[in-house]
């Protein structure tokens, strides 16, 4: 299958999708598109070339399942998927370069995406922020070339709702005391707890990736705004790159139940107040129904090497919506030795004035 291109309906050039006005420019001729422009241009490139209709329709299907191509790390791995425009690229786990190596099959075709809505520029500055507040940072991770290597990512997740039955049966115990006078009274009543309901959960998302190394640092920057999903469109990954899940939903079905249970259970102690304690709890939790969409979400990320230790990374993570950030930093030493000395002297110094006027 021909790798397709989104190409600009005026000069033919390559359009890249930008979160800040969520639409599509052409570097070449300037000119700016809504998703429906450039769809409704695609389809009628398409109708132009195959007169037959229905193998029109069946050529688009397939061909959004070969608009990503996979690429494998030789350094560490890593997989990564980009759009079919790039031939080659660096690893933004360790920074090698990776060639194109095999394309993602159709059942791969994520049902949602979430469109990055915080360019590189306001990334940069959100960074930079951040980093200037840390005073022990070495300089290289965070000068012009490192910088550089900030990377929009699209993560594979999986997004379940789900619809429980629950019941809750406890011992309530209820104890008050009073005096009067010199004589203390204690009242202990004893209630039978019961507690029934149906519960929905939504947006209980779990990371679709084994090999996702700062899996704790994309962890750390959610939640996402996934009532801003939209329908999976390759256009949008179009300037980022993406990661292909390699985690199916079938391994995380116990996980997924346990977490289910626990919440539930969690409710259904909430709604019960005005106890001294309670004991003897029972609960029993049934899943009615379970719903499941394999979406792409939004992360600004940034990777450092340690020069002292090859083997030492520092990652960056920036949620790609709200710009809530959690990382990692690298300490240099050296600054830090050299403050820590600086303090120690001028201590000693105090020190040593403070006894000769003593």
């Amino acid at each position: 299958m021909e790798v397709l291109t989104h190409k600009c309906p005026n000069c033919g050039g390559p359009l890249t999708f930008n979160p800040e006005d969520q639409k599509f420019h052409c570097d070449y001729c300037l000119n700016i598109y809504t998703e429906a422009e450039v769809s409704q241009f695609e389809e009628k490139q398409l109708e132009s070339q195959v007169p037959n209709q229905e193998a029109v329709k069946e050529e688009s299907v397939a061909a959004e399942s070969s608009e990503m191509q996979l690429f494998n790390c030789p350094s560490c791995g890593a997989e990564i998927v980009t759009d079919a425009t790039t031939a080659a690229t660096y690893c933004y786990y360790c920074h090698n370069p990776v060639v194109l190596s095999g394309r993602l099959s159709g059942e791969f075709l994520p049902n949602k995406v979430l469109p990055f809505a915080i360019e590189k520029e306001e990334a940069v500055e959100k960074f930079l922020a951040w980093t200037n507040k840390k005073w022990f940072v070495p300089k290289a991770f965070f000068n012009k070339q490192q910088i550089e290597k900030l990377t929009g990512v699209y993560f594979p997740y999986w997004n379940v709702e789900a619809d429980l039955t629950g019941q809750m049966s406890a011992t309530g115990t209820s104890i008050r005391v009073w005096r009067v006078g010199e004589i203390e009274y204690t009242e202990t009543k004893v209630f039978d707890v019961e507690r029934s309901g149906r519960l929905n959960f939504k947006n209980l998302v779990k990371n679709a990736l084994s090999k996702n190394t700062p899996q704790k640092m994309v962890h750390m920057v959610q939640p996402f705004p996934l009532e801003k999903a939209i329908p999976f469109k390759s256009q949008y990954l179009a300037g980022f790159q993406a990661e292909k899940r390699d985690i199916e939903f079938q391994q995380l079905e116990k996980e997924v139940n346990q977490d289910l249970q626990k919440y539930s259970q969690d409710l259904l102690r909430e709604t019960v107040n005005g106890y001294t304690s309670l004991t003897n709890v029972h609960s029993n939790i049934s899943t009615t129904s379970t719903e499941k969409e394999y979406l792409l979400l939004p992360v600004w990320i940034l990777t450092y090497r340690n020069k002292r230790s090859s083997d030492k990374f520092y990652f960056y993570a920036m949620n790609g919506q709200t710009g809530k950030i959690s990382g990692i930093l690298p300490i240099d030493y050296r600054k830090l030795a050299l403050v820590s000395g600086g303090i120690f002297l001028a201590v000693l110094i105090l020190s040593l004035i403070g006894g000769y006027f003593i």
